[in-house]
């Protein structure tokens, strides 16, 4: 019985998870197709490596930098990276600062 119980646990941790992936990348999409500005915050040298298209590449460590200039594109942003990680930085830093923006997660699942 234990055993059932942490197994129904995990399960329903899995489903939470997939839930909340399948709604973020709806947001994403929705965003993107709406004109959302793709930001990657990699470094130069990952970016180089293959981006998404026509994304822009502000290094995590450069983002507060660019703040004022974030903001006058009047746009929505997605941030992305390698994994979601240093995106989900940046997104909570821009959210701070009064800009609407989502974390894309990996560039390459855009």
């Amino acid at each position: 019985m234990e055993n059932y119980s942490t197994y129904l646990f995990l399960g329903l941790i899995l489903a939470i998870y997939i839930l909340y992936k399948i709604l973020g990348n709806r947001k994403v999409k929705q965003a993107l197709n709406n004109g959302a500005v793709v930001i990657d915050v990699r470094s130069p040298q990952e970016f180089d490596t293959g981006h998404f298209p026509n994304s822009k590449n502000i290094p995590l460590q450069s983002i507060g930098k660019e703040i004022k200039s974030l903001r006058n594109l009047n746009k929505d942003i997605i941030v992305v990276c390698a994994s979601g990680m240093r995106s989900e930085k940046a997104k909570n830093l821009l959210v701070r600062e009064g800009i609407t923006c989502h974390n894309g997660g990996s560039w390459r699942y855009l």
